[in-house]
C-alpha cells in the first residue's frame, strides 16, 4: 500500500509530462520554417502542387485537429506512417533502438566504472595528489564538447590504422569482434562527459558525508577504511550519484545525436535527426516522445531507488 501511494502521484506527474512535451514537439515543428510540402517539392513548387500534398497528409487541416488525430492514433499504438519511406515509424524505431541501446549501456558502464571509483578516491583524499587529479579529470571531462573529441577521434584513427571501425555499425550477433570494433570510438566519445559527471558527482557527495557524525564514529570503533567507504559512505553519499547516472543514462538512451551522426551509427538519433532535415513530422514526434519516456520512466526508477536506499524518504514522500 506504501509502495501504491509513493508511485500514484508520480504516474500522474509523468502522464502530465509526457502530454506537454507530445504538445510541445507537434507545435514546434508546424512552426518550423519550410515545411514537408517545401521540402519535397522544392522552393518552385505550383500551390496547387503543394495543397494537394498538404491534403494527402492532412497538413492542410486546422492544427488542434491534426493533434487531436494524432494523440488519439498515439492512444491506440499508432505512431504513424513515415511521410519519406512510407514504412511504420514504431518499427523503424524498434530496430534502431537496439544500436542506441547497445552503445548507451557500454557508456553507461564505462562512465560507472571509471567515475565512481575516482570520485571516491578524489572525495576520500581530497587535499592529496588524488583528490587534485580527479578534479583535473572532472573539469577535463565537462570542458570539452561531444563533438570536439568525437572528431579528434575520427582524425587519429582515420590517419593511423589502429584496429578500430571510424564509422559504420556491426550488429553483434553477425560480428562480434566488428560490433567491438565499431562501438569502441562512439563509446569513448560520449563517455568522457559521463565519466566527468559522475566524478564530480561522487567527490561533492563523499565530501559531504565524511563531515558527518556516524563518520567519524565508525573510526572511532576502529573499522577499516573498507569498511567505511562500502558500509557508511556510500550509502549515504548514493543519492546524488543515482539522480545524475539516471539523468545521464536517459540523455544517452534518447539518442546521443552528436555520436551518432559523426560515426555514421544507425541508431534512434541519426534517425530524429535526418527526419527533421526532410520534415518527416511523424519520426521526429515519436522519436522526441521515446527520448522523453526514457527520461520520464528512469527518473521514476530513481525515486524508486531512493526509497530503497534511505526508507526514511519513501515514508516521507508518501505522508507517512
Amino acid at each position: 500500500m506504501r509502495l501504491i501511494s509513493f508511485l500514484v502521484p508520480r504516474l500522474a506527474i509523468a502522464l502530465i509530462t509526457m502530454f506537454g512535451v507530445a504538445l510541445l514537439v507537434f507545435i514546434a515543428l508546424r512552426l518550423l520554417p519550410g515545411g514537408y510540402a517545401d521540402v519535397l517539392l522544392g522552393p518552385f513548387a505550383t500551390p496547387e502542387a503543394r495543397a494537394q500534398i498538404g491534403a494527402k497528409y492532412g497538413l492542410d487541416q486546422p492544427m488542434p485537429v491534426q493533434f487531436f488525430k494524432w494523440l488519439t492514433a498515439l492512444l491506440r499504438g499508432d505512431f504513424g506512417v513515415s511521410m519519406v519511406n512510407k514504412s511504420p515509424v514504431i518499427d523503424e524505431l524498434l530496430r534502431r533502438l537496439p544500436v542506441t541501446a547497445e552503445i548507451a549501456v557500454l557508456t553507461l558502464m564505462l562512465a560507472l566504472g571509471i567515475g565512481m571509483p575516482l570520485g571516491i578516491a578524489s572525495g576520500i583524499r581530497s587535499g592529496g595528489g588524488r583528490g587534485g587529479s580527479g578534479r583535473l579529470v572532472g573539469a577535463l571531462g565537462a570542458s570539452v564538447p561531444e563533438f570536439v573529441l568525437g572528431s579528434a577521434l575520427i582524425f587519429v584513427f582515420s590517419r593511423w590504422s589502429l584496429g578500430l571501425k571510424v564509422g559504420g555499425f556491426v550488429p553483434l550477433l553477425q560480428d562480434p569482434w566488428g560490433n567491438l570494433r565499431s562501438v569502441v570510438l562512439p563509446t569513448a566519445s560520449l563517455s568522457v562527459f559521463g565519466i566527468a559527471l559522475i566524478l564530480r558527482t561522487t567527490r561533492d557527495s563523499v565530501l559531504r558525508v565524511m563531515t558527518e557524525g556516524h563518520i567519524l564514529a565508525a573510526v572511532a570503533r576502529g573499522e577499516t577504511p573498507y569498511q567505511v567507504v562500502r558500509h557508511h559512505i556510500l550509502r549515504n553519499a548514493a543519492i546524488p550519484i543515482v539522480t545524475v547516472t539516471a539523468t545521464y543514462f536517459g540523455f544517452l538512451l534518447g539518442g546521443a545525436i552528436i555520436a551518432e551522426i559523426l560515426f555514421s551509427i544507425p541508431g534512434v538519433g541519426y534517425y530524429v535527426f535526418s527526419s527533421l532535415e526532410s520534415r518527416d513530422y511523424a519520426v521526429v514526434q515519436a522519436g522526441v516522445l521515446l527520448a522523453s519516456f526514457a527520461f520520464v520512466s528512469l527518473s521514476m526508477l530513481a525515486d524508486v531507488a531512493y526509497a530503497l536506499i534511505d526508507p526514511r524518504i519513501g515514508a516521507k514522500r508518501s505522508g507517512r
